[in-house]
């Protein structure tokens, strides 16, 4: 039985595809002091029916991949912040993918953040759990530009040049 004063778990939706991506976040929320609530889905489609679905139920925060089947996360971060319902829900935006240019469409459509997954268990589990307390203590606006972007090592990111061909990117401004 759980204490009457213990407080309610943070929820998270995860909408990623990849399985070992997925292992990768449960492991991070594992060794987190936080006591939280984890909602996988597979797909854009499956999440937006999750959301649409539970508007009574919305998650503190959304993690985001942007490559996902039936409906990419560009598609339903649009279709998120054009929801009545749904817009002032935090969406962190948390993809292998990088490219100025979708970075700065994703940031002018209204994502909290955007985390370019570390390669390193160790290192995606603490950038995770960094972004997660953020947003518990209240900081969910959207940072500015310059601290928009959250990567390992920020100047050593490797912008993927098949990006803007795999993915339609709106016309935009630059993030750099």
């Amino acid at each position: 039985m759980i204490p009457k004063n213990t407080p309610a778990p943070f929820k998270i939706f995860l909408a990623e595809n990849d399985t070992d991506d997925c292992l990768f976040f449960k492991e991070a929320l594992k060794e987190f002091s936080m006591h939280t609530e984890l909602t996988v889905v597979h797909d854009g489609e499956e999440l937006m029916q999750l959301l649409t679905n539970e508007t009574t139920k919305l998650p503190n925060v959304l993690f985001l991949d942007l490559n996902m089947p039936r409906k990419n996360g560009f598609e339903c971060l649009m279709e998120i912040k054009s929801t009545t319902t749904l817009k002032q829900l935090t969406v962190i935006i948390y993809s292998t993918s990088f490219h100025n240019k979708a970075a700065a469409t994703l940031f002018n459509n209204g994502a909290s953040y955007y985390i370019s997954k570390p390669f390193e268990i160790a290192k995606l589990k603490k950038v995770v759990q960094d972004i997660i307390e953020l947003i518990a203590k209240g900081n969910f606006g959207q940072p500015s530009i310059e601290t928009f972007l959250l990567t390992e090592e920020k100047r050593n990111h490797k912008p993927f040049s098949w990006f803007s061909d795999f993915f339609i990117i709106p016309d935009s401004t630059k993030l750099y």
